[in-house]
């Protein structure tokens, strides 16, 4: 009684472990694998109408020799064993990746005219007339070759590959004695079938390819925002050190001359360049401590352009314009660590942040979707807890975790000084 338990118990494991590696997966990611399972699918599902059309009745009491039977079914199976690799190849070579191998292409060839052969020479042992299902098995026979060629090869170049197999394999059935009404039925079965997996295998590897294009254009949009705000940030520092330090080379070069001559005003122009070093290096910290520091109308119009460049929907409501600095400071920490979070785990497609102001404090709300599983059984990482580090130095609180449908939130509330404490706050600060 044990062992069908622990089957189970196995099977739901499995089971789990599967819907959370989808659910792992970005929208990208699941429309890749969603294309490429269904592809194959279709690849694996033709092959069985050859291989169970060929021990069909008519087939069996024809006398066809068992080699000859046996021969087509191993080709049919051969084709969707070859159609896995065939087909992952053909679809990375027409989004653009490295092209597919010839030789495996060939293999296909050969394995698809083995089956369409087998096909026919069963039809004309059985009678063609009689064969009923005889255009089902060639139709099915041309799809797992037909989606991988129709990938690599111009429309043009996939129509005619398909006009020449229907009427090859028409040719070949009516040599094998099949009819007028016979005929046609192939060349009904076999030209629907090319024409119905041809469509839609481009279709849906261009639907990859375009969905591929966006994934690719919202990782370079996220990457050129943190480059220009490293250009912003490089761009600040050469202001205030170009002038500053050209002044101090000048300077400097002023007090060799004087103090080679022996006058003493070289050492006027050597305090004017330490003044202008301890301004220099002043004006540095300020840039620094305001690169460092977060502000929080600041934060909060980054983390919405950032999480939109990812193609993530953001609202964001309240701007906190007229909090107290140290409030402002830590509650930007709390929305950069947030944004941070929502980009970097999960697949979520919206994310909302509300900032609500009250008379004793602030609350700071950052709620997403598409949250994995795994995400949501973890107890936080360290940017959480530095986080609750910074809020506590400020009197503040932070809760974050799933909301059980999906979600994840966090919430951050920091306290408001009151006016009578705010300015001696400040002093004590000093």
């Amino acid at each position: 009684m044990t062992e069908p338990r622990r089957g189970r118990g196995g099977e739901a494991v499995w089971v789990g472990a599967q819907v959370r590696r989808w659910r792992g997966r970005s929208s990208f990611g699941k429309i890749d694998l969603y294309t490429r399972g269904s592809l194959h699918s279709l690849a694996w599902v033709s092959v069985v109408p050859p291989a169970l059309l060929s021990v069909t009745r008519p087939v069996r009491e024809s006398g066809a020799p068992a080699a000859l039977i046996a021969g087509t079914v191993l080709a049919a199976l051969g084709q969707a064993l070859c159609s896995k690799p065939l087909v992952t190849r053909a679809l990375d070579t027409y989004l653009g990746r490295p092209s597919v191998d010839r030789r495996l292409v060939a293999l296909g060839a050969v394995l698809f005219l083995a089956t369409a052969s087998g096909v026919v020479a069963l039809g004309a042992y059985a009678g063609a007339e009689e064969f009923a299902e005889l255009p089902l098995a060639l139709g099915a026979a041309v799809v797992p070759f037909m989606i991988s060629v129709t990938l690599v090869v111009p429309v043009w170049v996939g129509g005619l590959l398909q006009a020449v197999t229907a009427a090859v394999l028409c040719g070949g059935v009516a040599l094998a004695g099949g009819d007028g009404a016979t005929v046609l039925g192939v060349f009904l079965g076999v030209a629907f079938g090319s024409a119905l997996m041809t469509g839609t295998t481009r279709l849906s590897a261009w639907s990859l390819g375009v969905m591929a294009k966006l994934h690719g254009a919202q990782e370079v949009e996220t990457r050129l925002a943190v480059a220009e705000e490293r250009l912003r940030f490089g761009r600040d520092m050469h202001d205030v050190l170009g002038r500053n330090l050209a002044v101090i080379a000048l300077k400097s070069e002023l007090a060799v001359e004087l103090a080679q001559r022996g006058k003493p005003a070289a050492m006027d122009q050597m305090v004017e360049v330490q003044r202008i070093a301890r301004v220099s290096q002043q004006e540095v910290r300020d840039i620094v401590r305001g690169y460092r520091e977060a502000d929080l109308g600041t934060e909060l119009l980054g983390a919405q352009g950032v999480l939109r460049a990812a193609g993530i929907e953001c609202d964001v409501r309240g701007d906190g314009g007229q909090l107290p600095a140290a409030v402002q400071a830590a509650l930007g920490w709390a929305v950069r660590e947030a944004a941070t979070n929502v980009l970097r785990h999960g697949d979520p497609r919206r994310c909302d942040i509300r900032l609500e102001t009250a008379r004793d404090g602030v609350r700071l709300v950052v709620e997403n979707d598409g949250v994995p599983p795994e995400r949501a059984a973890a107890s936080g990482g360290s940017g959480l807890h530095g986080l609750r580090e910074r809020l506590a130095a400020v009197g503040g609180s932070l809760v974050a975790g799933p909301t059980g449908d999906g979600r994840f939130r966090l919430a951050a509330a920091v306290p408001l000084p009151s006016p009578r404490n705010s300015a001696p706050s400040r002093l004590e600060k000093r």
